[in-house]
């Protein structure tokens, strides 16, 4: 999908939305040039004006000069904002992208000309590196949406297409899951404080385990447990370790705090 002639407005631009913004200016998808960010408090943007970014609190403005409409509002604010830019947008010419959590294609659906191509992603902070765990979904007629969805972000990291249903699902595994992931790298170097690591190495250290665990999953495309198993031997530390963790409820702990953020993803809209 070639998208060097299209422009995109990311209408909401807070730390998500800001973080889409370095991650498409990263990949190169969309120059500085070709991207509308919008925000109520328009000096908070002033570094992206700086990288001459378009910058404006006019939501109308960034649409009637883009192609791509990413909508990054908090929940609570994306009624307001279909009322005002919905009689700016053309079927023919734009496409829609949410990432608010909660809201359906057919709540936006309801709001808009209809016929616009409309489709939803979750992508996480991790964008911003190009490293984003982005789930996208559409309706029955959505083809092009999930198309140019998935191109644009392909280049910020990995994709999947799921079904509407599972969005909820989603937001709690992977956006929600960055903070879950950190908090574990915060806990291991607090670990490695205690047993003798100042806080800066400590921190370097979990972080760069962290990072070298996933990526083992993901080069060899092994189950976790397979690669705990190579590294757990008889009456060794590993295994005592991760026993203990075990006893302090460490998996049902992470368990229990997916299927909380699912629950309360659900009612955001």
């Amino acid at each position: 999908m070639d998208l060097n002639s299209k422009k995109a407005a990311i209408l909401g631009a807070g730390n998500l939305g800001c973080s889409i913004a370095n991650g498409l200016h990263a990949s190169g998808v969309f120059s500085p040039e070709q991207m509308y960010l919008t925000r109520r408090r328009v000096e908070k943007l002033h570094s992206f004006k700086e990288k001459d970014f378009r910058v404006t609190s006019n939501n109308l403005e960034a649409v009637n000069n883009s192609d791509v409409i990413i909508l990054c509002v908090e929940p609570h604010q994306l009624d307001g904002l279909l009322d005002e830019i919905s009689s700016a947008i053309e079927p023919e010419k734009h496409i829609l992208i949410s990432v608010v959590s909660g809201a359906k294609i057919s709540d936006i659906a309801g709001k808009v000309p209809a016929s616009v191509p409309i489709a939803r992603a979750m992508p996480n902070t991790a964008i911003a590196i190009r490293e984003s765990m982005t789930c996208i979904c559409s309706d029955a007629t959505g083809k092009i949406a999930i198309d140019i969805t998935k191109a644009i972000f392909d280049t910020v990291g990995q994709t999947q297409v799921i079904r509407e249903e599972q969005m909820t699902s989603a937001t709690a595994l992977c956006a929600c899951g960055i903070a879950f992931f950190l908090r574990a790298i915060r806990a291991a170097s607090q670990g490695g404080i205690e047993i003798g690591f100042n806080a800066q190495e400590a921190l370097a250290m979990a972080a760069q385990t962290a990072k070298g665990a996933a990526s083992l999953l993901n080069a060899m495309h092994n189950h976790p447990e397979y690669e705990i198993d190579r590294v757990t031997t008889p009456k060794g530390c590993t295994i005592s370790g991760l026993n203990q963790m075990e006893h302090g409820g460490f998996s049902s702990a992470m368990i229990k705090g997916i299927l909380t953020s699912a629950e309360k993803a659900e009612k955001l809209y």
